[in-house]
């Protein structure tokens, strides 16, 4: 009597290909953020290194130089140089952007193009 209600209800679970299709979409998500991570900590560190180079010098060179210091010490720092930053005042305050294209490599055919932007925040 007791089997007779279990097979009315059928059984429940996932089936191979279930688990297959979720196993593929987890691991191009994970393959996504190991590939899109360091580039997101890049952008981070020369968001950080833009704010603290804006209280070191009041001159365009001073800022220019003052970055490619922090440069040669945060090794992360490889897609952009002093010589791209656009450096301008607002309110008698330094304002340091950037901008720049970064191309993550997914598999060899497929890249992931990210435009990363940024500027100093005011004191």
């Amino acid at each position: 009597m007791n089997s007779g209600v279990r097979s009315k209800r059928g059984q429940r679970g996932l089936t191979l290909f279930g688990l297959l299709f979720w196993a593929i979409v987890v691991g191009f998500f994970a393959l996504v953020g190991m590939r899109v991570l360091p580039t997101l900590n890049e952008y981070f560190t020369i968001k950080r290194t833009i704010n603290k180079i804006t209280t070191e010098g009041s001159t365009v060179p001073e800022i220019r130089a003052a970055f490619e210091r922090q440069k040669d010490i945060e090794y992360s720092i490889t897609s952009i140089s002093g010589k791209d930053l656009s450096i301008t005042k607002e309110n008698d305050k330094v304002v340091v952007s950037f901008a720049y294209d970064k191309e993550v490599e997914l598999l060899k055919p497929v890249y992931i193009l990210i435009k990363f932007e940024g500027r100093s925040t005011s004191n």
